[in-house]
């Protein structure tokens, strides 16, 4: 979420709360494609945690961006914390611990998201390499400990950081330690939204196991090909997980609001202030029975930025989020948004897929989602390995992009970014397992290589 949204309108009914996400609703001609992925900032000398202060620290890096790029900063307490272009393409913004996110305008095709990509990572090149500072591709940083990671100056990583510990083993870990990559999709209606929902919730755990990239905590093997995706099982169920109801009668934009009336609040921002009502939830702060701020009631910013503190594996706003996948180094970045687009932008692929997840029960779900971080490809559901399921949803992807037919200069369509899926789904193993043989053999028991073969 690059920046709280701004709207002081109280509301008055739990309409309003559906309306507001109703208002994403789009024809098909005006889907567009977000992208949003982390990069955990190092020193290039000595591969230590970057500061936010000094003049080689992260703050510095943000005016240098915004000098180059003549975006407004985003200013907290007079602190740059983010970037946004007024022309209403990306922002960049910044996670607890100084992971930098690139927050992609909303663009038509695949290609587009790949030339972004290619335009920030030389952007940020131009000015990270003279502070001395590179960028990791990895679900997690391999080497650090969490005391030795910097906290950034934004009064909202404050509220979390105390309330985290309260109500999870993994929720510091997961502000500090750990990178994404995000595909943002469009619904054209209720019912769509509804199916297109439930397909990538069910398949969440094969973008898990396709991007698996964080085997390493502290210099060692953790015992995880995805250790980011094991850490989101234990950060805060109240607020993250595979939201069985979805898959319900009735499911609909009510049956989210619901939901998240309930979830239990971090925040609420008025002017330049975050007020710390951690633990309270939206439905008592809208009956106007918030314990800190008696009688008042919520507007629809407080709404947006309620609606950006929930976590389930697949996140609905105005659109949906799909937040299954470890952050990856750039050239394997496109194939994310490729992945979902081919299956979820496509009405046949979208039937296939819906077809192959139909009869998964609740617990065989969370059961797949619960063994994903662990065992990856090798993870089961119904007698079937996920790796054979994988397969199988890389083939409709494939078929989706080449329907679509957005065809680049070079008169290739989209479905070339899957390459490096298909690469992985030909050697059979995920990119930690590749990690993992690299570690044991020709990185003679050190993550130092990662530093240059994982950077961007």
């Amino acid at each position: 979420m690059a920046r709280d949204q701004i709207d002081m309108t109280p509301l008055q009914s739990r309409d309003e709360l559906v309306a507001w996400i109703e208002a994403g609703v789009k024809p098909e001609s005006e889907f567009r494609i977000g992208t949003e992925h982390e990069k955990t900032p190092f020193t290039l000398e000595g591969h230590q945690p970057v500061p936010y202060e000094g003049a080689k620290g992260i703050g510095a890096l943000l005016e240098g961006m915004k000098l180059l790029l003549g975006w407004e900063p985003i200013m907290e307490r007079g602190n740059i914390i983010g970037l946004y272009d007024v022309t209403g393409g990306g922002a960049i913004s910044l996670e607890p611990g100084g992971q930098f996110e690139l927050s992609g305008a909303p663009v038509e095709t695949v290609h587009q998201t790949q030339s972004e990509l290619m335009a920030h990572l030389a952007q940020v090149r131009e000015i990270a390499t003279p502070l001395g500072i590179g960028f990791l591709g990895l679900g997690m940083t391999p080497s650090w400990s969490r005391e030795q990671i910097p906290v950034m100056p934004k009064g909202r990583y404050k509220i979390m950081r105390n309330y985290m510990p309260k109500v999870g083993k993994y929720g510091l870990d997961m502000m500090f330690r750990t990178c994404t990559v995000q595909t943002n999709l469009d619904f054209s209606s209720e019912a769509d939204m509804v199916k297109k929902l439930r397909v990538s919730l069910a398949l969440q755990p094969i973008a898990t196991a396709l991007f698996a990239n964080s085997p390493f905590t502290e210099g060692k093997p953790n015992g995880f090909l995805s250790f980011r995706s094991e850490i989101w099982r234990d950060t805060d169920n109240a607020r993250s997980g595979m939201i069985p109801f979805a898959f319900e009668d009735g499911m609909g934009y009510e049956r989210y609001v619901d939901y998240a009336l309930d979830v239990p609040m971090y925040f609420v921002k008025r002017g330049d202030e975050y007020i710390d009502v951690s633990g309270s939830s939206f439905r008592d702060f809208f009956a106007g029975k918030n314990k800190i701020l008696p009688g008042e009631r919520p507007t629809l910013s407080d709404w947006a930025n309620h609606l950006s503190t929930i976590f389930p594996e697949v996140r609905l706003k105005r659109y949906l989020e799909m937040r299954g996948a470890d952050g990856v180094p750039w050239g394997r970045l496109p194939a994310l948004p490729a992945f979902w687009v081919g299956l979820l932008y496509d009405n046949d692929s979208l039937d296939a897929a819906w077809d192959i997840v139909r009869h998964w029960t609740a617990p065989e779900r969370q059961a797949l989602r619960d063994d994903v971080p662990r065992f990856g490809f090798k993870s089961r559901i119904k007698d079937r390995y996920l790796f054979e399921i994988a397969k199988e949803c890389l083939i409709l992807s494939h078929a989706g992009l080449r329907r679509r037919g957005r065809i680049d200069h070079l008169g290739r369509d989209e479905s070339r970014f899957l390459e490096p899926l298909e690469r992985i789904i030909e050697t059979g193993r995920s990119p930690a397992e590749e990690m993992l043989e690299k570690f044991s053999g020709p990185w003679k028991g050190s993550v130092e290589p990662v530093y240059q073969e994982y950077a961007f």
